[in-house]
């Protein structure tokens, strides 16, 4: 059986990351408070933060930006906050 977590970005149990996605204690503290499916959220609005602001995620100013996201993201902290309600584009039939 899965390991289950209580998510929180989903406000609901779950089932875990089976590894940290991320180094450091960042990751870590991923681990331990978000889904897999939480953190699945958190790719398709990366996807969204990268394609609007022309981010490059091999410099390093632009992941101080994604991390700033995330953290807002996953744990509605910092300046980019506070994400409720964000629903991906649906994909073109």
């Amino acid at each position: 059986m899965a390991k289950m977590i209580q998510c929180v970005v989903l406000k609901t149990e779950s089932e875990a990351l089976e590894s940290a996605p991320h180094p450091g204690e960042l990751g870590l503290r991923i681990l331990e408070s978000v889904s897999a499916e939480g953190w699945k959220k958190w790719h398709e609005h990366l996807t969204m933060i990268i394609n609007e602001n022309g981010l490059n995620t091999a410099d390093p100013r632009s992941l101080e930006v994604i991390e700033k996201h995330m953290l807002g993201f996953l744990f509605n902290e910092g300046e980019f906050s506070g994400v409720d309600g964000f629903k991906p584009p649906q994909a073109k039939k």
